[in-house]
């Protein structure tokens, strides 16, 4: 009799680590999975690629949506270059789907270590999975199409995070707000303009010297009724917190993390010393369940203030220097003075102090209280950014119970996306990345972090209006939708530029989206299923799909093709069907025509955003609001192919 093959297998290599990652329980299969070759020696795995095969996933990472021909590295990393030549981000979202057309399987590698995906880099027809250390549960899963193993995979690793509904709305944010009058400032003139607006984000400004869990006085005399103030206009207050706790004698949170161990130490039970934003820290010990728990019962003090969200930043974790490694930095130093520097020990001495910030031998050095063993940090990093999140998510599911509050991290794992969403990290103000936006949104889905955005316009550099003007006509359809930027870059609020009549009607198209994204984001996270997706793993009988990348599918209705390229009135489009294509102006202004399946040529002007309607569905419309909570859902316009 022959034996039923599971959608869903598990193999075991070494001593896996229950990371956390997943929800349900799936048996051990004994051996190396069908179709890969193991080798020990080297502790890789190798699977041969099909001609056709096309290669999904990774969440965020560079690149485009089929990821065959790069090499990348699963190792959390505070790198804000975000170029076509960086391995490694914030994030490790280690699940693929490897796709020839006709037959596909996805593959998720369970290890919080260095995994490296070599993907037809160093041969075109081979796939090379490395984990620096080997405890890993290597899990395939079968299915018909891709959507069907992400669907095994989200019951395999959970349901994702719903935020509150006004966490749907457009926020505004910058490194440099550092006082309550300049918040005010930001919510009179987007006012005053009739540009809605539900959220203004407090970065590191707002705290006492960059120090978690405090308010600095002076610049916010008084953050309870400041935020009273502000939700009473629609607007709430979202601040940072960091993961790193400033040492500093009579600092309540960095004495009682002393007092009852919830530090990571170092080898010989000494405290782990780096710095980043406040100076010296500590890093909690967010692996440790008591200290988790206690981390968490700190945002406390916020949520009685009256806030009802976070964004959890610096959280790889991010090392500026560490106390050690600086040491052994002036010593090298030291050893430049005598010598007379020709070009090559020039070269070394710029390497030698390019060394101190997130030094890969600071992250060996510290270790965790993981599950009652002690285990080093460089072999569960990835978990780190997944587990602070989760610190505060419980903590919250505790403590204010009654609300739902939004929260979202920079780093992640697969799992974290149960307590939390991500933003992609601190991207520039470049074409390039609009683009890489796009490409990196359906990979996003894929792995559950349905919650996701990046930083419209740009957070480094300097923005242009035109590049703003693109970057909102695509981020009205992202769920987290935040304008940020930062210290020093050319301030790039909406109401900075010229064509502000054109800022509004995009804004008030995006709440006028509301009910739709809500309703297909909700369908996606309680269905298992993509909020966004590539075209062809609808339409997957279809060969020009395959190469389609800067086309999405958003929700069941409708298919989005930004423009990404300065100075351009329209774009190229194809279409697997035909469809109805809306060229919208505002919520109330657009035009309407029917296009053939085919290659077209669309107009589309820097203030008009190109939306096509696929057949047998529907766009629904509300009429804006000045925030979320003030939609009226019961009059709806209703758009029909």
């Amino acid at each position: 009799m022959k034996m039923k093959k599971e959608k869903i297998r598990r193999y075991e290599f070494g001593t896996p680590y229950d990371t956390g990652a997943t929800v349900k329980e799936i048996e051990r299969t004994e051996g190396v999975p069908e179709g890969f070759s193991y080798y020990p020696k080297t502790e890789t795995f190798t699977y041969v690629l099909r001609e056709r095969d096309m290669v999904f996933g990774l969440g965020e990472t560079v690149r485009g949506i089929n990821k065959r021909g790069w090499i990348y590295v699963s190792n959390n990393t505070d790198d804000p270059e975000h170029d076509e030549d960086k391995v490694s981000l914030y994030a490790s979202q280690n699940f693929l789907i490897i796709d020839d057309g006709h037959s596909c399987f996805g593959i998720f590698i369970d290890n919080p270590g260095t995994v490296t995906f070599d993907i037809g880099y160093t041969n075109d027809n081979v796939l090379n999975i490395h984990p620096e250390y080997n405890d890993t549960s290597f899990y395939v899963i079968d299915g018909k199409d891709p959507l069907e193993i992400v669907h095994s995979f989200r019951e395999l690793t959970g349901k994702s995070y719903v935020p509150p509904v006004w966490a749907f709305g457009y926020a505004q944010s910058r490194w440099g707000y550092k006082s309550a009058e300049e918040i005010r400032e930001v919510a009179r003139r987007y006012r005053e303009l009739g540009i809605p607006l539900d959220m203004i984000y407090m970065d590191i400004d707002y705290m006492k010297d960059f120090k978690d869990f405090t308010v600095d006085k002076e610049r916010f005399p008084d953050l309870e009724s400041f935020v009273r103030e502000m939700k009473e206009e629609g607007i709430r207050l979202i601040p940072i917190i960091d993961a790193g706790v400033k040492i500093e004698d009579g600092y309540d949170v960095y004495e009682e993390g002393v007092e009852k161990g919830y530090f990571c130490r170092k080898e010989d039970g000494s405290y782990f010393v780096p710095a980043v934003w406040p100076g010296k820290v500590h890093f909690p010990d967010f692996l440790n369940d008591d200290a988790r728990r206690w981390f968490g019962d700190k945002y406390k003090v916020l949520t009685d203030a009256g806030i009802e969200g976070f964004w959890n930043d610096m959280n790889e974790p991010a090392i500026f220097y560490s106390e050690d490694h600086l040491k052994e930095v002036f010593g090298q130093l030291r050893e430049f003075e005598k010598m007379d520097l020709d070009i090559w020990n020039f070269f070394r001495y710029k390497d030698v102090a390019a060394s101190l910030p997130n030094y890969p031998g600071d992250y060996r050095s510290f270790y965790h209280d993981f599950n009652g063993k002690k285990v080093r940090h460089d072999r569960v990093h990835n978990l780190y950014g997944f587990y602070m999140t989760r610190s505060a998510t419980e903590a919250f599911e505790r403590n204010v119970p009654d609300k739902k509050i939004l929260m979202f991290s920079r780093a992640s794992y697969i799992g974290m996306h149960r307590y939390g969403g991500v933003w992609t990290g601190d991207n520039t103000s470049r074409w390039g990345h609009l683009l890489m936006n796009i490409q990196m949104m359906p990979a996003l889905s894929m792995t559950g972090f349905l919650y996701s955005g990046a930083d419209i316009g740009g957070f480094g550099g300097n923005t242009t209006e035109d590049l703003m003007m693109r970057w909102v006509g695509f981020g009205i359809f992202t769920p987290l939708f935040r304008n940020h930027s930062a210290m020093g870059t050319r301030e790039q609020e909406l109401y900075r530029f010229e064509r502000t009549d054109d800022f509004r009607n995009l804004i008030e198209l995006r709440y006028s989206l509301i009910p739709y994204i809500c309703s297909e984001f909700m369908k996606a996270a309680d269905n298992g299923g993509m909020y966004m997706k590539p075209l062809f793993f609808e339409y997957r009988k279809d060969d020009r799909c395959r190469e389609v990348e800067d086309q999405l599918l958003v929700g069941d209705s409708i298919m989005i093709t930004p423009v990404y390229e300065q100075n351009k009135t329209g774009r190229y489009v194809y279409l697997p069907e035909r469809m109805k294509f809306i060229r919208f102006r505002s919520y109330d202004d657009y035009d309407e025509e029917y296009l053939a399946k085919g290659d077209h040529y669309i107009r589309a002007g820097l203030n008009e955003v190109p939306v096509f309607i696929r057949p047998g569905k529907e766009l629904v419309l509300a009429k804006p609001a000045r925030c979320v909570e003030e939609i009226d859902l019961n009059d709806l316009i209703h758009i029909r192919y």
